[in-house]
């Protein structure tokens, strides 16, 4: 019956928002659904069939009063014989009254057919009639499916095609976008694209073929009749336009406010320590009780607005309903010759049924549509990720980098993440093979650019670096990264086997060597105590395992891939003596025989390295061995000075200059 489109009403709850550039975003889509346009096409096929048994079975439903169920009536009464029509009220007996044109489905009855020919006739009709709803129904069932069949695979295409460029996107790009709105592309996104190619193009397309189809059917057969049955049209197509309208903004609140529960939900899980340590229990579930009150009005005023929408339509179905009988009646019962067609009761009942079928998709089309748009506006900005160029790419002429020995030059290296906002100016050093190269400087003064130029996760805006005299500008970013090995300070741990983490960066590896580099790392101890040992699967971000269990991976990690260049940032600046002293005789036997980059935040770690390099606003103003640069007295040793002072004497105590020197 009329607005009883679930479908439709479930669709308001999206967040709606309207395309910019709807014909390339389209043509862009459409490139594709090609390799399945043979499927499409069947879809159209099948879209038209289906709306075809919609449009015939009112006319078949009309066709059995006239041609079956009137004519045997009246045979009936007339001792078997088929009656003339009976005269009009208020007309001369026996006068000549025109008829209606009734075009049977079946051949028309001999004038002297008994009541049970008509039976018959009216039975076989009524088996047309449920073989066309059953038609309908495979035609309709078959169309979703294979238009599912289409957008499943498209859209599985879609999300590689997003996922591999994602990878191919500079650091640069998730320093300046939040992962939730990356990630947005990916879900959000491609579900409101999704739901359109699965459920909303199919039904807008339907019912704007059903509704042109059965108004020429009305128009045809009686325009003026068409035309009152057809009165109320504009004001369900008025009135569903503004509840939709007035729910769509109500459901954007719905979603602002449920991201506020999300959010404090996030924030209170994860740093639910703080909270206990702080005993702010009470203070967080009433903040969360608020938001989530908050929530609650908003979805129940946003279910509210749309629930007016199914009992309006509605009501006004039943109205057009009523306009069609009464007038329809009024007409068949005067015999009046209506603008030169004779309305006759199989008319009425045919013209409810169009009226029915009319009325039905203005509710779909008005709604469904609108979340076309938003689906179109979400493959815009699909697209429009897409269409980011990575920062740094490979140089077209680029060769693969062959091995490297390990000697790294940087000649008046300027780096920028911002235009005219520069992060280092003429950085030089040379690293020879095997030598073990120190930075050191405050927060913010440009050490970790330096470590992340080398294996070009940025682009220089001017100078050149070389490894084993070769422009890393000129090799592929793949053939260089893979014979550079990293131990960040926040490790990143994936939620699979502890054999599969260590085996990250060569995939190819058999555990024994897996086993082998753990070994090397020191990891092997506490793995061998975990409880599946190196099949156990760790928590997500290795959940369970301690920081300096974690880096020991992350050691073990670089040591499978045996690179001849070895970065660590600050690989032991967040655990304890202990470990620290664990870490550091696990690098010890990494680093033999490797060039290394090592940015220490405790200065004591870098006592043997062969080179330091102070580094301050960009520059490196200082480098030599420890020892030398100590005795410079200069910014190397005003580091070292605060540093000794804030671990050896909490208290304030400044030692003798000499006798810290000497430590």
């Amino acid at each position: 019956m009329f607005g009883g489109g679930g479908g439709p009403g479930r669709m308001l709850g999206q967040e709606i928002s309207k395309p910019v550039n709807v014909s390339k975003t389209l043509g862009r889509l459409a490139s594709y659904f090609k390799p399945f346009w043979p499927v499409l096409l069947l879809v159209a096929v099948l879209i038209i069939a289906n709306t075809y048994t919609q449009v015939i079975t009112p006319e078949l439903t009309g066709q059995s009063i006239d041609c079956y169920l009137t004519p045997a009536t009246a045979s009936r009464f007339s001792g078997g014989q088929t009656a003339p029509a009976m005269p009009a009220a208020g007309s001369e007996t026996g006068a000549s009254q025109p008829q209606a044109q009734t075009n049977c489905w079946f051949d028309p009855l001999p004038a002297n057919a008994s009541t049970s020919d008509y039976i018959a006739g009216l039975g076989r009709l009524i088996l047309v009639i449920l073989g066309l709803f059953v038609f309908g129904s495979i035609m309709g069932g078959a169309q979703f499916f294979l238009m599912s069949y289409a957008g499943q695979h498209v859209l599985k295409g879609l999300r590689v095609d997003v996922f591999q460029h994602l990878h191919k996107l500079s650091l640069n790009y998730y320093a300046e976008n939040e992962t939730g709105n990356v990630m947005s592309r990916i879900t959000n996104d491609m579900e409101t694209l999704n739901q359109a190619i699965s459920f909303a193009l199919v039904n807008v397309t339907g019912g704007m073929l059903l509704l042109v189809w059965v108004a020429y059917n009305m128009l045809a057969k009686n325009w003026a009749y068409a035309l009152i049955s057809m009165i109320v049209v504009p004001v369900m197509i008025v009135v569903t336009s503004i509840i939709s309208e007035r729910a769509r903004t109500a459901f954007r609140v719905t979603r602002k406010e449920i991201g506020k529960v999300n959010a404090d939900l996030q924030e209170s899980i994860s740093g639910v320590r703080e909270v206990q340590a702080f005993g702010r229990e009470d203070a967080n579930i009433e903040s969360f009780r608020q938001s989530n009150a908050a929530n609650r009005d908003a979805n129940i005023n946003a279910v509210a607005i749309t629930a007016t929408l199914a009992p309006t339509l509605e009501a006004l179905g039943y109205l057009a309903i009523a306009i069609t009988t009464v007038v329809g009646g009024i007409l068949m019962l005067r015999g009046s010759n209506f603008l030169g067609t004779t309305i006759s009761l199989g008319l009425i009942i045919t013209f409810l049924g169009y009226v029915q079928r009319f009325n039905q998709p203005i509710q779909q089309i008005s709604t469904l549509w609108a979340n076309i748009q938003s689906a179109v506006a979400g493959a815009e900005r699909i697209f429009g990720l897409l269409d980011i160029q990575p920062d740094v790419v490979d140089a077209p002429n680029a060769r693969s980098m062959p091995a490297i020995v390990g000697k790294v030059e940087f000649e008046n290296v300027n780096a920028a993440y911002v235009k005219n906002d520069p992060v280092l100016c003429g950085v030089s050093f040379t690293a020879t093979p095997g030598q073990m190269v120190a930075i050191v400087g405050p927060t913010g003064a440009g050490k970790t650019t330096i470590i992340n130029l080398i294996p070009r996760f940025y682009d220089i805006t001017g100078g050149q670096i070389r490894i084993d005299d070769i422009d890393i500008a000129g090799v592929t970013r793949a053939s260089l990264r893979k014979q550079i090995g990293m131990v960040l300070q926040d490790t990143y741990l994936f939620s699979d086997s502890v054999m599969n983490n260590i085996r990250f960066g060569k995939p190819d590896a058999s555990d024994a060597e897996v086993q082998a580099a753990a070994q090397l790392s020191r990891a092997d101890e506490f793995i061998q105590r975990l409880p599946q040992g190196y099949a156990t699967v760790l928590g997500e971000h290795g959940a369970g395992l301690s920081q300096g269990q974690r880096q020991l991976l992350s050691i073990a990690r670089a040591a499978l891939t045996n690179p001849r260049i070895l970065i660590l940032d600050e690989a032991t600046s967040s655990v304890d003596t202990r470990t620290e002293r664990q870490i550091q005789q696990a690098l010890e036997t990494l680093l033999k025989g490797r060039t290394s980059f090592v940015i220490a935040h405790r200065l004591s770690t870098i006592r043997n390295a062969d080179l330091v390099m102070v580094v301050e606003d960009g520059q490196i103003v200082e480098s030599g061995k420890h020892d030398e640069l100590l005795a410079k007295k200069g910014a190397y040793y005003n580091l070292h000075m605060r540093q000794f002072v804030r671990e050896e004497n909490p208290n304030g105590h400044n030692p003798q200059p000499e006798a810290a020197a000497a430590n």
